[in-house]
């Protein structure tokens, strides 16, 4: 049956070049398939949208943060906070969080802000800002739920009212990342290092005070450096992506690592079955929460979508991959090779089983689905070229085959290009 498309919001697509940003309207191109200009270039050092897109966020160079309503880009509420080197939107827009360079704990660097009225709601003092660590209260997507880790503890607020502090506290000596699920916010996944011979762990509790005396599941690990969490829709299944430093084989320069999957009921806790040894080199849930589709081993590496079972359904080949991207309405997918390999792209009907057509985008460092599900986009960014930069769109909307690809060469210094996160209707 043919697919159709409902009416929908146009693409945009935010861009951010040396001197600024600049919003553009998004596919289809109507000018020799070079995108419009929405918003003129305008001054900052990051851009960013809030998780549901009814927010951006601009930092610009003399330390102010500006928050824009997306529909209308008209400026909200700006802030004027010196020496800030860290700024976050909560997922619906409703909380700025800003973090400042400190030197003593009574300096509370770390402030949540209401953009609404332009009050802090909470201050806090954090002594480092890393990659783990920020932004330092996690929101579920519905901001009902949040939370922040500390020394040997996850503590949880009254989302509604943070003025009333701290509700809650759950102890667990020695954690040093957690991951609070999204959709919606029922768990929190907790990440303990190797300490004098006990091994790491990941273990999942509930995020009500009353039902978190025990871990829901539980798994530990050797030789564990660090690990990467990753939730699915619906809150009931963790990915837990398990790296080593060290490879004991000798087989890989970068260390080793593997995949475990955990249920929060408890019927899985243990390694997802792949069919080839190496690497995980990218791993992704559908946007169900029913399937997860993983790329892995040494080159020419693997791709599989499993069940919720850890039971194979779909093989997608092998080839020069390192990047799996699942569009938001579940039925296509890309499998690609980006930074160091060649730019090789599969894209795949996963409803109907069946490869769609292969291509190629040279050079590209970072890739995403635009949120109506139709166009895959990649981008050449800069520091990894500083000239003749450049971005590739794959349209894959399928009316009986395969469509083709829009080329658009830009001569700039990209440094971020994204979609708006909007979400649009598809059906077929």
């Amino acid at each position: 049956m043919a697919a159709a498309v409902e009416t929908s919001p146009s693409l945009e697509i935010l861009v951010r070049e040396p001197e600024g940003y600049s919003i553009w309207n998004g596919p289809p191109f109507n000018n020799n398939n070079q995108p419009g200009i929405m918003l003129e270039k305008a001054p900052c050092t990051s851009a960013k949208f809030s998780e549901d897109g009814s927010r951006l966020m601009v930092t610009k160079s003399d330390s102010s943060t500006s928050v824009y309503d997306s529909r209308t880009l008209k400026e909200i509420r700006c802030f004027q906070i010196p020496n800030v080197a860290a700024s976050a939107l909560s997922p619906r827009g409703t909380y700025l969080q800003t973090f400042q360079k400190s030197t003593t704990p009574q300096e509370k660097n770390v402030v949540l802000w209401n953009i609404e009225t332009g009050d802090p709601v909470y201050e806090q003092f954090q002594k480092n800002m890393t990659k783990a660590t920020w932004p330092s209260i996690q929101f579920s997507s519905d901001e009902a739920v949040a939370c922040r880790l500390a020394t040997n503890e996850i503590q949880f607020f009254d989302a509604v009212d943070f003025s009333k502090g701290i509700s809650h506290r759950l102890r667990i000596p020695g954690v040093a990342a957690v991951e609070l699920s999204k959709a919606p916010g029922s768990h929190v996944a907790a990440f303990v290092p190797e300490s004098k011979g006990s091994p790491a762990s990941v273990q999942i509790y509930a995020c009500g005070k009353e039902l978190q005396s025990q871990p829901l599941a539980r798994r530990s690990f050797f030789r564990c450096s660090t690990v990467q969490l990753n939730w699915n829709h619906g809150s009931t299944g963790l990915l837990v992506v398990v790296q080593s430093d060290v490879d004991k084989t000798n087989q890989s320069y970068y260390g080793e690592s593997k995949l475990t999957y955990l249920t929060t009921d408890g019927t899985h806790e243990g390694l997802v079955p792949l069919r080839k040894e190496g690497p995980i080199h990218d791993v992704q849930w559908s946007y169900s929460g029913k399937e997860f589709a993983v790329v892995y081993g040494f080159m020419p590496a693997s791709a599989t979508v499993f069940d919720k079972k850890c039971k194979p359904l779909l093989e997608l080949g092998s080839g020069p991959y390192n990047t799996i991207r699942w569009n938001p309405k579940g039925k296509f997918l890309c499998v690609a090779g980006f930074g160091n390999l060649p730019g090789d792209m599969a894209f795949w009907d996963f409803v109907d089983k069946k490869q769609l057509g292969t291509t190629r985008a040279e050079c590209s460092v970072t890739s995403e689905w635009s949120y109506d599900g139709r166009y895959f986009m990649t981008a050449t960014t800069a520091p990894r070229l500083q000239v003749d930069n450049w971005y590739v769109v794959v349209d894959v909307f399928i009316y009986g085959g395969y469509r083709g690809v829009l080329h658009f060469t830009c001569h700039l210094d990209i440094y971020l290009y994204t979609n708006q996160p909007v979400l649009t209707t598809w059906c077929s």
